[in-house]
């Protein structure tokens, strides 16, 4: 006769369904969320909580959103979310930077030039219209990754009140003495026709020119004097050597720097022929030589560059006299050791100019060509003119060589085009007039730096940066609202309220109250003896000073936030751009912490390209695989360094996903009839079993969090996944189905399992959250019991039992435990490749063990084989082992497997020879008789 138990069995059971199906169901989420207005309720949930401000930079409104996008945001997203959890009230204000050259050139395919083809006040409102267009594009796809933020009141560097904001704050430089004007070369795009700010330069290889020209000495008695040097010859000409890699900036030579404590050498050299009497570096003369081909040499004397200082030489095409002056830049590396100078094009040129007062000449115009009366070069373009001065120097005799070289040299960001270096007015906030390099460099020091390498590069930069650029000649930005004399170019005496007026205005009607102000009209004196500027401000400079448009400006935020995230790019661009302007205005960083990530590249370590066709876009992802999947890529990565994502590296974290979303599934599966207020188990009848899975996810969730709290996402990712596979799914899970399915429906034992369960499910959901923002709504969605709407109402899992460390049972026991049924799991898995056995609970095993063991063992009692799962489990004196035995891993512990030679229950397949003895209760065991007879109280578990 057979007997159908399986109504008698507590079989998982949910609806929360295995396949996740995320592309189809995370966008029914985002809109019950949109619906239930889920970030306002957080904030209501969080109010009167001590504030964190994560201040989002604002990404620029031009184009979709790339893989690097993603990566930061969701950082930010997972930030806010954990510091939420945490009990902070931790809002998230998205914004855009608007302004600035990649808008101008979209609008210009459409509609042309500004002040060509189109107004400049129609070309500034299509560039608004486009701004707000990609802005809209890139909300979609930010939100579709599951950020929670106030989407419904960002902040646009384009809005009126940020604008002014703006404006008060170059108010706010110019009221403590950084602002000053110079023309003082600056990195000049000639595709931009506008100057650059460093953020905006980026290095690529470049092949130049290198050549090597004489600058004769003009008065060679005072020479000889000057190196104590009395030459047994006359001599007709001597040469100081100089190597160049821009020939164009010659007819800009001001001067001739030479190292004031180095070592030169004159010497009478056989060149081609040609007996030419020259200076160079000590040593870098044998490389000279040899580049020159020299056949014969004569060292005549040595002397130190400082001795020569203020003699004249002769410009090599030009009729002018230029100085040798001294530098500390000139260096041994290559060349002849001896510096062309042009202050015009070059910024270590200016400074030495203004230390020795040299011409600042800048001949080339915006276009990047010379202007048209200037002799030899006149109207051509800076690069072709290298050619021309290479055949005039050749043609006067003065080139001793001509080469290319392949080298590192600035290009714009934006068009990939080579820079040049070129003297304009522009104004400048100084590093150095009021001491804000210092005072930056102090504000550096008191700011948590993650990775700690982040520091010393921001440093660095900061001590090596020139003084910033913040004008440009644009269209489209805010204006640099200064009002300048006709004739001296000084700023109108009354500047500081001339500007308050102007922002009040700009407010009230944006940038256009700018343009079209008639400067007559305001309240200010001697205004028809002034003009207004034309420039606009750096956009670095805009987005910089969200600090105050930003934080300062709005209630719900406060300055200086608490964190800055951005990658490591913004070393050089948004940290920085926010940082000089918060010391210039503050004295103070706008951030108590900033945290860098790296840049994203493919699973070979290539960066992201087009033509390689490795570039993995968000939105496909998103399509594809969900953005949880996604997000637990971010979540999973050291971001610290480069960053691999590629299809393959995405699919491994969609496996990784579908565990962990398998492992909360079975939990859930197995609380469908538990009822918390009615079921939950008090600590001090929890199973030793399950008081010790309760206290391993406690000490998990303390380690989870101190992981949130230091930014260590990679390794929440890896405890979350690892507590899945091993901790759980390779034993208390594992462990707990035989009593789970099989003992009374509301025996202590099996709702001891489920208060685990319950606990567990609770806390894990809480520490996916930040991470798998999507799937823990959905597993909340599936608890048992009253709870808030939503996860993200609540904060981390507090109501754990007290855990008793001092039991027999302790962390230590089960630890031992684990590591004991590893072995029995080997020698059992051995049988069943033999054939010997099927299943585990075919088999019986014994196990040889030496006192300490066999006492430990013996704690469990009858309740070992439950642990192992196997049908039976005895514990024997290590001295009674028989040959048949196998030796472990273990210390002290044999075992033998024999498969089991009774029948199997069919109710819970354990081989008992119990089984088939009641004939009431046909094939099932004497333990499935108690827990299936309604008479019976049901089967009593003590440990597991």
């Amino acid at each position: 006769m057979t007997v159908d138990y399986k109504d008698t069995l507590n079989l998982p059971n949910t609806a929360f369904p295995m396949r996740a199906n995320l592309p189809q169901n995370e966008p029914h989420l985002l809109a019950k969320w949109q619906e239930n207005k889920i970030y306002s309720d957080i904030r209501k949930h969080c109010q009167g909580k001590k504030k964190y401000i994560l201040h989002l930079g604002p990404p620029y409104a031009n184009g979709d959103i790339h893989i690097g996008h993603a990566l930061t945001t969701i950082l930010k997203d997972i930030i806010v979310k954990s510091k939420t959890l945490s009990g902070y009230d931790a809002p998230l204000v998205p914004g855009w930077d608007c302004h600035g050259l990649p808008i101008e050139i979209n609008v210009e395919k459409k509609i042309g030039l500004a002040n060509v083809d189109v107004p400049p006040n129609q070309f500034r409102d299509a560039c608004r219209e486009y701004a707000n267009s990609q802005i809209a594009l890139q909300k979609a796809s930010f939100i579709r990754l599951g950020i929670f933020a106030d989407w419904d009141n960002p902040y646009k560097t384009m809005d009126h009140r940020y604008e002014a904001e703006i404006i008060r704050c170059v108010a706010k430089v110019w009221e403590r003495g950084h602002l000053q004007q110079g023309a003082k070369p600056v990195h000049w795009c000639i595709s931009c026709g506008s100057a650059l700010a460093e953020a905006e330069v980026e290095y690529q290889n470049k092949i130049s020119p290198a050549i090597d020209v004489s600058f004769n000495i003009v008065d060679l008695k005072n020479f000889f004097k000057a190196i104590a040097y009395d030459p047994a010859t006359d001599f007709q000409n001597v040469s100081l050597i100089i190597w160049t890699t821009t020939p164009w900036t010659l007819p800009a030579n001001q001067a001739v720097t030479l190292h004031p404590d180095l070592e030169y050498v004159l010497i009478k050299a056989n060149i081609n022929g040609v007996v030419e009497v020259i200076c160079l570096l000590k040593d870098l003369m044998a490389d000279c030589l040899m580049r020159y081909e020299c056949t014969d040499n004569e060292v005549l004397t040595t002397f130190k560059g400082k001795q020569v200082e203020g003699l004249l030489l002769q410009h090599p095409f030009y009729d002018r006299k230029v100085p040798i002056v001294l530098g500390e830049h000139v260096t041994i590396d290559a060349g002849t050791g001896i510096v062309h100078t042009a202050p015009g094009h070059g910024l270590e040129d200016y400074i030495i100019g203004m230390q020795y007062h040299l011409p600042i000449d800048n001949p080339v115009a915006n276009n990047g060509c010379f202007y048209p009366d200037l002799p030899f070069v006149g109207g051509l373009f800076v690069f072709k003119a290298n050619d021309k001065v290479i055949e005039i120097l050749r043609e006067k005799n003065r080139l001793l060589h001509a080469t290319t070289l392949n080298h590192s040299y600035p290009h714009c960001w934006r068009h990939k085009t080579p820079l040049i270096f070129r003297a304009t007015p522009q104004w400048f906030i100084s590093m150095d007039k009021e001491g804000l390099r210092n005072a930056t460099l102090n504000a550096i020091r008191k700011v948590q730096w993650v990775p700690q390498w982040g520091q010393s590069r921001i440093s660095l930069m900061v001590e090596q940066r020139p003084d910033w650029c913040i004008s440009r000649q644009r269209t489209w930005g805010v204006p640099l609202p200064l009002i300048l004399h006709k004739e001296s170019s000084l700023l109108h005496p009354q500047m500081g309220q001339i500007i308050a007026y102007v922002a009040k205005l700009v407010e009230e009607n944006g940038i256009e109250a700018w343009h079209e102000l008639d400067i007559k009209m305001l309240p200010f004196s001697d205004l028809e003896n002034y003009q207004k500027s034309q420039d606009v401000l750096d956009v670095w400079f805009e987005s910089g000073v969200s600090h105050t448009a930003v934080l300062k400006a709005r209630d719900d935020l406060q300055f200086p936030a608490d964190l800055y995230l951005e990658g490591s790019d913004q070393h050089r661009g948004w940290f920085q751009s926010s940082l000089l302007s918060s010391v210039a205005m503050y004295d103070r960083a706008p951030y108590e912490a900033v945290l860098t990530h790296g840049f994203t590249v493919d699973a070979q370590g290539r960066k992201m390209s087009k033509s390689l066709g490795n570039v993995v876009a968000p939105d496909k992802v998103v399509k594809n695989l969900g953005a949880d999947v996604l997000r637990l890529w971010v979540a999973s990565t050291d971001y610290k360094s480069e960053i691999h994502v590629s299809d393959e590296i995405l699919k491994r974290m969609s496996d990784a996903y579908r565990r962990i979303r398998n492992t909360m599934r079975f939990l859930l599966a197995n609380l469908h009839d538990f009822e918390p207020v009615k079921n939950v188990v008090a600590e001090n009848k929890l199973l030793p079993l399950d008081a010790w899975i309760i206290d391993c996810t406690k000490r998990l969730q303390d380690e989870v969090i101190q992981s949130y709290d230091t930014f260590q996402f990679h390794n929440i990712y890896q405890k979350i996944h690892n507590f899945c596979v091993v901790e759980l799914g390779s034993f208390y899970l594992d462990v707990i189905k035989d009593r789970q399915y099989t003992t009374k429906t509301n025996s202590v034992a099996r709702r001891s399992a489920q208060t685990a369960i319950y606990y567990m499910v609770h806390a894990i959901t809480r520490w996916l959250a930040p991470i798998l923002s999507f799937t823990a709504q959905e597993i909340w969605q599936y608890l048992p019991g009253k709870k808030e709407a939503s996860v993200f109402l609540t904060e981390w899992f507090a109501d754990f039992p007290k855990y008793d460390e001092k039991s027999v049972f302790n962390h230590d026991y089960w630890q031992q435990m684990i590591a004991i049924r590893n072995q029995v799991n080997k020698a059992l898995e051995q049988q069943r490749v033999q054939g010997v056995i099927g299943a585990p609970l075919d088999a019986e095993v014994t196990l040889y063990a030496n006192d300490e063991i066999k006492s430990f063992l013996s704690q469990l009692s009858d309740e070992l084989r439950f642990v192992l799962i196997t049908s039976n489990a005895i514990v024997k004196p290590l001295s009674e082992k028989e040959k048949t035995a196998v030796a472990t891993e273990i210390e002290g512990l044999c075992l033998k497997v024999t498969p089991s030679e009774y029948l199997k229950c069919v109710r819970c397949w354990h081989h008992r020879k119990e089984v088939n003895q009641n004939p009431q209760f046909p094939e099932i065991c004497d333990r499935c008789v108690t827990n299936v007879d309604p008479n019976s109280s049901g089967e009593v578990r003590h440990y597991a």
